[in-house]
């Protein structure tokens, strides 16, 4: 409602334009700055509001928790709940293009704490952390649907128990993806999410940087481990 409202706005409110560069040194005044956000679209906005969705979002944030812990792990969607988030990450409203919500089990990935005496060594705990929460979600999204590939995926809500993705899953023989030029490369590339190749599998191996420090990631840590063994 906010969103339209701010739409509704038929007032203009400028006579000039002033460069962003003016506005972040804050040469301008507090009240230009207010005219100025709400020149923002539709996706500014929803983007906005999800960047602290516990506040952004209000009581819908706690509705749609309640009821998405009721529903299954994997389920299909009609639209995607970001759709900003989408279309950034490639996602069209056409046939071929799929939005499942992965529900994913918080924790279990560090054993449990010791409690009885114990030498120092035996004392230590490890965390597990090759694959983050969201590759995980990805995997288990594309086992649910084999004939589709994981194009990528978003972060879509949290508990005390669970986090949420939403994973955009493209079907490899539609015709319209097919025909698309701008997506049909993905019909050759199977297993992405499986062996690590999206945005989140790419970020769990360590391939989000390069050069210092970055040595030993490629072609992989375990490719590195064995060469010359």
């Amino acid at each position: 409602m906010l969103v339209v409202a701010y739409q509704n706005l038929s007032i203009n409110y400028f006579a000039n334009e002033v460069s962003t560069r003016d506005f972040m040194s804050r040469k301008v005044s507090t009240d230009f700055a207010v005219e100025w956000k709400l020149k923002m679209g539709m996706y500014q906005y929803i983007r906005e509001a999800w960047k602290k969705p516990r506040e952004g979002l209000g009581g819908l944030w706690q509705q749609r928790i309640i009821k998405w812990r009721q529903e299954p792990a994997t389920i299909r969607l009609e639209r995607p709940t970001r759709i900003d988030r989408a279309r950034s990450l490639g996602y069209k409203a056409k046939q071929g293009f799929i939005v499942l919500r992965q529900r994913v089990n918080r924790g279990g990935r560090q054993r449990p704490q010791i409690r009885h005496p114990r030498r120092p060594k035996a004392m230590s705990r490890r965390k597990d952390l090759t694959m983050n929460y969201q590759a995980v979600a990805e995997n288990r999204a594309a086992r649910k649907y084999p004939n589709c590939e994981v194009l990528n995926s978003y972060y879509a809500g949290e508990d005390g128990l669970h986090y949420w993705y939403e994973v955009i899953i493209v079907d490899r023989a539609n015709p319209s993806i097919v025909s698309d030029p701008q997506i049909n490369w993905i019909i050759e590339h199977k297993g992405r999410a499986s062996r690590g190749l999206t945005s989140a599998g790419r970020k769990g191996r360590g391939l989000r940087g390069k050069g210092k420090g970055y040595e030993k990631v490629r072609p992989s840590l375990r490719a590195h481990d064995r060469q010359g063994n």
